[in-house]
């Protein structure tokens, strides 16, 4: 181009000008020309190392397999597939937001078909782990696209390595190597185009899907991916966790607020003490305990279970609007060292239901517990059930394991009497759920005397006390009995014989014939101490006392007077029945309506088991859905909660219990 140039301006003198002019123009256009071919090669470069480079990230994508556990469990077009590790670029946030917006995408290519016939579609919401095994919350859709209605459908699931299920909005159970689902009342019928939503947790040695299922009979389709219907058991975000472990589906509360105290609440003037048989408050006046018992704590759900059907706020202010006064919450000592430790379990719940829980922790939300038992009048029993956590904890003999120690055991319940000491919503501690074993298990089995041997309950029982007291002087405390105790105690007042024969034996728990002999001394507390047997019927266990045609008075010479109602007839303490309930059947029933007619008879606390749904040996108060309550247990049961006048008595002096009660301020006491 320089030499052109120079070419140019030295020939100016030898052409002509009119010459010179057409040469200026065509080199102009020359130039001008030259430019634009440049810059378009130039733009075609750039555009095409970049489709190639995004042809290049596109092709790892499409080999890649989406993980099996989100690939749909029938032949539909599957979603588009997402990359693997080995194919994200380094910037974590990016592949995040990307990975996020392909699983939404996923869930939505599976659940916006709709196949003919009868389908499933399911979601595992939840799960954990317990003592014996992983549980596993699974939300489900039944979604009728046949051209009839479907009516009294039962669903058959082929499963393994399923111990247990319990659910809601039907019924459950586990049929050799099926789970059957069948309706509740109100979902009998599945319209046309119409969906039921049910849900349940199995416990399983192994994983859990769902592969294949039938309908009557027929195969069905499966589906997994989000379920929706009227009873909006998925909420949206999958199983995201928030900074305190649960899942956080909703705006953040105020939790420092929604924990605060009721302001009618006046601290202090509720707590509860000892004359001779009777339990009194402040001013004298005789009270009656009459509550009922609610687990979860104690079994890896860290909370109260059913909540994964239904509402906290509503199912505490039920249990007070229906007359029980105090709940009897099982714990596992376990639970209570991580919670002192600064460590939450989640706790496992429906959070559609319950939003208001997923800014909490696990000891946040039972704090919101206590909060919501006194703004409802209800008075709280904390109860070790077992050491460690584990739904069957409480067939543990002791309240010590091979990897839970003594000392961890007294460390939890100075923790909680510390921790609630200013807060007289929480009244009672019962020591320890159910000590028992047998003669053969020799040093593995719960003992009474006046040893210090690390097995003997009675010396335990003053321990544990005392260092209750020692952080809260004034709640009261709950000792339960044991299993044998010896018929000769100046022969085997050790328990060294292994002779069945040797021993009186009861109900775990329920033997308390060792207070003659060796009485639980809690020295300047004397006044705070209440005995707490359990009992059952004969469908728990067939006892000796249920053989031939028993009766009330029968049950009194056999079983109660001599293991613990003459505590109560000597006027050597309170009694409260922990633990006593079961089915309205027999031959249960006959046993049930004499024990009520002891606890009606003698004004005896008591709390009643159960509340949950998921007591196998019993049932609950209220039906599978945890919210419908059994009206003809309740009825049963409702004559002997404490009312006057025909209102339930709180034993709050200044909020009255639920809707239906009066303080203990208004009552004139028994």
């Amino acid at each position: 181009m320089k030499k052109l140039f120079k070419w140019f301006t030295s020939s100016k003198d030898n052409i002509s000008e009119k010459r010179y002019n057409e040469i200026k123009t065509g080199l102009a256009i020359l130039i001008v020309f030259v430019i634009a071919v440049l810059a378009v090669v130039i733009v075609f470069t750039v555009n095409t190392v970049k489709d190639n480079k995004g042809s290049s990230s596109s092709s790892s994508s499409e080999i890649t397999e989406l993980p099996s556990s989100s690939k749909p469990m029938v032949s539909i077009p599957e979603p588009p597939s997402v990359a693997d590790s080995s194919s994200q670029s380094d910037s974590s946030e990016n592949d995040s937001e990307d990975s996020s917006q392909t699983d939404s995408e996923e869930d939505s290519s599976v659940t916006d078909i709709k196949p003919e016939g009868i389908s499933i579609t399911y979601n595992i919401s939840n799960s954990w782990e317990n003592g014996s095994g992983t549980c596993y919350q699974v939300d489900m859709g039944i979604t009728n696209n046949s051209p009839d209605t479907v009516s009294g459908w039962e669903i058959k699931i082929p499963v393994k390595n399923v111990t247990s299920v319990e659910g809601w909005n039907g019924t459950y159970k586990i049929d050799g190597d099926s789970l059957v689902i069948t309706p509740a009342d109100h979902n009998k019928e599945i319209f046309k185009g119409g969906n039921v939503t049910v849900g349940f947790i199995v416990t399983s040695s192994g994983s859990f899907e769902i592969e294949s299922a039938e309908m009557n009979g027929e195969s069905i389709t499966v589906i997994k991916g989000t379920v929706s219907g009227d009873n909006n058991q998925q909420s949206q975000g999958g199983n995201q966790q928030n900074q305190n472990g649960n899942q956080n589906n909703s705006e953040p509360v105020d939790v420092s607020q929604l924990l605060e105290r009721n302001e009618n609440a006046k601290q202090g003037d509720d707590w509860l003490y000892v004359k001779d048989n009777k339990i009194v408050d402040k001013d004298g006046k005789e009270v009656w305990l009459t509550g009922v018992n609610w687990f979860g704590y104690n079994t890896g759900t860290n909370i109260f279970d059913g909540l994964w059907g239904s509402e906290l706020v509503s199912s505490v202010e039920a249990i007070a609007d229906h007359g029980f006064n105090l709940i009897r919450i099982p714990f596992s000592a376990e639970l209570i060292n991580q919670w002192a430790a600064g460590e939450y379990p989640q706790a496992n719940y429906n959070q559609a239901y319950n939003s208001t829980l997923n800014s909490m922790n696990s000891l946040q939300i039972f704090d919101y517990v206590v909060k919501l038992c006194e703004d409802n009048g209800i008075k709280i029993m904390i109860d070790i059930h077992s050491a460690e956590t584990n739904a069957s904890g409480h067939v543990i003999n002791l309240w010590y394991t091979d990897n839970f120690t003594a000392e961890e055991y007294y460390s939890a319940l100075e923790w909680m009497a510390e921790r609630y000491k200013d807060n007289d919503t929480i009244i009672a501690y019962d020591l320890k759920n159910e000590p028992h074993g047998k003669p053969f298990e020799g040093d593995a089995a719960a003992i009474w005397n006046d040893s210090k041997d690390a097995n003997n309950w009675k010396y335990v029982a003053e321990q544990a006390a005392a260092r209750i007291l020692a952080k809260n002087p004034n709640v009261l405390i709950m000792v339960e009995g044991i299993e044998i105790y010896p018929i000769d105690i100046d022969k085997n007042g050790d328990f060294a014989s292994t002779n069945e024969k040797d021993y009186y034996f009861n109900w775990w728990g329920g033997n308390l014939r060792g207070v003659k002999d060796y009485p639980v001394d809690l020295g300047e507390y004397q006044n705070k101490l209440v005995y707490s047997p359990h009992d059952y019927g004969p469908t728990v266990y067939q006892q000796p006392w249920f053989k031939g045609d028993y009766d009330y008075d029968s049950l009194m010479k056999d079983c109660w007077g001599d293991n613990w109602f003459y505590i109560y007839e000597d006027n050597i303490a309170p009694l409260l029945i922990g633990e006593w309930g079961g089915f309205m059947k027999e031959p249960n029933l006959k046993w049930m309506t004499c024990m009520r007619e002891l606890i009606k008879k003698y004004n005896l606390h008591h709390t009643f088991w159960c509340f949950n749904a998921n007591s196998g040996d019993t049932g609950g108060l209220v039906l599978d859905d945890f919210t419908t309550w059994d009206e003809e247990k309740y009825e049963f049961v409702k004559q002997v909660l404490w009312q006057q006048g025909g209102k339930f008595v709180g034993l709050d002096h200044e909020i009255p219990l639920g809707d239906n009660g009066i303080t203990l301020s208004d009552a004139n006491g028994l």
